[in-house]
């Protein structure tokens, strides 16, 4: 059973590459806690659900604009140091399962602080709770991959975090459906038991992928775990230097979207006036490119790096000529709601394409060896790229949010010829 579903998520079949006894297991257990901890980012979303609680406890401004970079950057900024201890252990697995179980605990006290406190308190225990939470997150990006190589061979690793952001899609889209429908009222009691249910998903997934077969490694010692050992490969790698340049140019893709709600929302209108259609068209979005970017980048992450690049040029290009046209807004009602859905599905599709790319191609190009140093290495730079990434938002201010994506269009067509100057690194063992 487990081997026909399997096969059915991968692709996998006669002609496919020959599975260990372990694979179809460990397939099953990768997508099952994979899409329980995806959908609990769509619950706790820092863009849209933690903003919109902190405003309703009415936390101050500067607070709320701490959200997103306090977790994206929290998340790779440690993880050089935690490499080191990712490398010297036997099985990556309990690293993942580590981090979701501090991602849960911190859910839970950021819904128990939205509920029980109130105004700067409020926003500070958020804040402090959401960079613990960003920890846990850091512990699973780092061993993720690992784990993934360890246990699911070449060609069938794009699918099962393609088939996993999917499923979870639909349960965020689900989410999205309610609020549109006002089935779940925008109260803080609401939002926050949204909240909670997202720390019992990262439970719930923890639980599972310790179950996961992963073989045991041989740990690594003495000066090769030294730190200098863990930035060296930037200096002498001219594909990862090249990789990373890519992925920075690529971060316009995650930076985009807070202006094109800016773009949709009119003067007289409240802030959250379109968060239900914009969080059912990115939503829909996942859902309907997540798998298929993830078996493109099975057969080429670079020209998956290459294809998302061209299509965020040219999505953010549109929105801000669009912005432009109209003196800073889409317009109001009808127009407004269907352009502005429309520009986030555009965008959420180019950035699933980015994070399926970035992914593969970083575990297909590394070895076993450096698999953990080099995605350390790399996601600790881009932490810095998106802290400088807040000067966009002082741009946004003084040319306004179309002038902003015209930038972000820019930097998404330089990412292309760069990914160009990648390796095809899809080779099967």
């Amino acid at each position: 059973m487990l081997e026909k579903l399997y096969d059915a998520v991968t692709g996998a079949g006669e002609n496919g590459q020959a599975k260990k006894q372990d694979e179809p297991f460990n397939g099953v257990v990768h997508v099952s806690a994979l899409s329980l901890t995806k959908i609990a980012d769509g619950l706790i979303n820092p863009k849209l659900v933690l903003a919109w609680l902190l405003n309703a406890v009415g936390a101050p401004g500067f607070l709320i604009g701490l959200l997103v970079p306090v977790r994206e950057a929290g998340a790779l900024l440690p993880q050089l140091i935690l490499a080191r201890w990712v490398e010297a252990s036997t099985r990556r697995k309990w690293f993942w399962v580590t981090g979701s179980v501090i991602q849960g605990g911190s859910a839970l006290s950021i819904a128990a602080a939205a509920m029980f406190l109130d105004g700067r308190a409020a926003g500070w225990a958020v804040v402090a709770c959401l960079g613990v939470l960003a920890l846990g997150r850091s512990f699973c990006s780092i061993s993720q991959k690992d784990a993934l190589a360890h246990t699911i061979p070449k060609q069938r690793r794009g699918s099962i975090s393609g088939a996993a952001g999917s499923t979870a899609s639909l349960g965020v889209l689900g989410f999205g459906i309610l609020l549109a429908a006002g089935i779940i009222p925008l109260t803080t009691v609401n939002i926050a038991g949204a909240v909670a249910a997202a720390g019992a998903a990262w439970f719930l997934g923890a639980m599972i992928f310790s179950a996961l077969r992963e073989p045991a490694q041989e740990p690594k010692a003495g000066e090769d775990t030294v730190f200098s050992a863990f930035v060296a490969p930037f200096f002498q790698d001219a594909q990862l230097r090249r990789f990373v340049l890519a992925r920075s140019l690529l971060t316009a893709t995650a930076l985009a979207p807070p202006f094109i709600v800016m773009l949709s929302a009119s003067a007289d209108e409240e802030s959250l006036g379109h968060l239900g259609p914009l969080v059912l068209a990115s939503g829909a979005a996942s859902i309907l490119s997540a798998y298929v970017w993830g078996r493109l980048s099975d057969n080429s992450s670079r020209k998956t790096l290459m294809a998302a690049g061209a299509l965020g040029a040219l999505t953010f290009a549109v929105t801000g000529l669009a912005g432009l046209m109209v003196e800073g807004s889409f317009g109001t009602g009808f127009y407004g709601m269907a352009a502005s859905a429309a520009a986030i599905f555009f965008a959420q599709v180019t950035h699933e394409g980015v994070r399926a790319g970035r992914k593969l191609h970083l575990t297909d190009m590394a070895s076993d060896s450096n698999r953990a140093r080099y995605t350390a290495l790399s996601n600790s730079l881009i932490g810095l790229v998106l802290l400088l990434g807040g000067a966009f938002g002082s741009l946004s201010d003084t040319t306004g949010p179309a002038w902003t994506l015209i930038v972000l269009a820019a930097l998404c067509a330089c990412a292309v010829p760069v990914a160009a100057l990648l390796q095809e690194v899809q080779r099967r063992d």
